[in-house]
């Protein structure tokens, strides 16, 4: 469990009682999701390919990539195609970002021509070419253009427009709680707050003491983000803050199991074991597969280096298995390497091995 402010208050269950909590129960439009355990929208990661292994895995909402405004009204190709989905991927969310009242209207028309089940505004960005501009995070420097904006968007369409947010700008101008009210106020239909500020980036301990707070000014579900990597840390986020559904990122990259682990882990309280090599290499091959068909082979195979750590992750000579593959931009020495890498390491293999398997070759 990585180190968190938690809540000091006792869980609340489900039936507003105090107690264990055993159930959240969110609602979003025609939604209705029992403890939901959400995929994070993240630039460059939650493509259509890595949405749908995630959805397999057991993700109750996927998101798109953000979608910038400005190249959405300019009618950017490349920033239309981001927001393409399968109905297999159901229910997913489209998330916009930018600025300026007018192209987040836009933007968010042209988002519901996709026919989403949810429009999502990203006000929670840190990186610095977005938040400075005023996009992302940097909307929590200006309140009364985020509430216009976020009016806006959602006047705009007949879409549930949710919003992500972060606590605050830095830790001395913290005001969610005021946000999520004019959130609210505004029309959006479900609010998910990354725990640290735009300061912090990804670094520094999240603080969850301020879930409790927001759910008691609010009414619409509330979302907790931020340094949820394992099942443990699913149950207790969802025990101690008394939140709606929890919302993974970065440990969904490290490991796309974890929406069927937590899963399991809140219906049975028992862990399940880690996916053998035989699982791991058998979900790589789909989202290559899936990378390809999407996105053209040379291009696929590039895109989905960045996912080898997860897949990886506790195998015998990690680094130079990485190494080998990154060095690849066709498939077939890519699954050849991972045939090759299974017959010599693979339990069920090594049973059959009269010797010790030699070195992996050089590539």
């Amino acid at each position: 469990m990585p180190a968190r402010a938690l809540a000091n208050v006792m869980p609340v269950d489900g039936r507003g009682g105090e107690g264990i909590r055993d159930f959240a129960v969110m609602k979003i439009g025609n939604l209705t999701i029992e403890k939901g355990i959400l995929l994070a929208p993240m630039e460059d990661v939650t493509d259509l390919p890595f949405r749908i292994i995630c959805k397999q895995m057991g993700a109750d909402i996927v998101y798109t990539e953000f979608v910038n405004s400005d190249g959405l009204v300019r009618g950017n190709p490349k920033t239309r195609k981001k927001m393409a989905f399968l109905e297999e991927e159901r229910p997913v969310g489209i998330q916009i970002y930018g600025g300026d009242v007018d192209a987040m209207e836009g933007a968010a028309r042209a988002a519901e021509s996709f026919n989403p089940d949810l429009i999502d505004i990203n006000c929670g960005c840190w990186v610095r070419d977005v938040a400075m501009r005023g996009a992302g995070a940097g909307l929590l420097r200006d309140l009364p253009r985020m509430e216009r904006l976020t009016r806006s968007v959602v006047n705009a369409v007949h879409t549930p427009v949710t919003l992500k947010t972060r606590l605050g700008w830095d830790a001395k101008s913290i005001r969610i709680v005021d946000v999520a009210k004019m959130c609210e106020q505004a029309g959006v239909q479900a609010l998910t707050v990354h725990c640290r500020t735009r300061d912090q980036g990804h670094k520094g301990e999240v603080d969850f003491t301020w879930i409790p707070r927001i759910k008691e000014a609010v009414s619409i579900p509330v979302i907790v983000n931020g340094d949820i990597v394992t099942p443990q840390d699913v149950q207790e986020t969802f025990a101690t803050t008394g939140c709606d559904a929890v919302m993974i990122g970065r440990g969904a990259i490290l490991n796309p199991w974890i929406f069927r682990q937590a899963k399991h882990f809140l219906a049975t309280g028992e862990l399940l074991p880690e996916p053998t090599l035989e699982e791991r290499v058998d979900l790589f091959r789909q989202h290559l597969k899936l990378a390809i068909e999407h996105k053209g082979e040379r291009t696929g195979v590039i895109e989905l280096r960045k996912h080898y750590a997860g897949f990886l992750r506790g195998m015998p000579h990690v680094s130079k298995i990485r190494n080998e593959l990154m060095q690849f931009t066709e498939a077939e020495p890519i699954l050849q390497h991972l045939t090759r890498f299974l017959e010599l390491y693979s339990p069920r293999a090594s049973l059959q091995a009269e010797t010790q398997p030699s070195p992996l070759p050089h590539q």
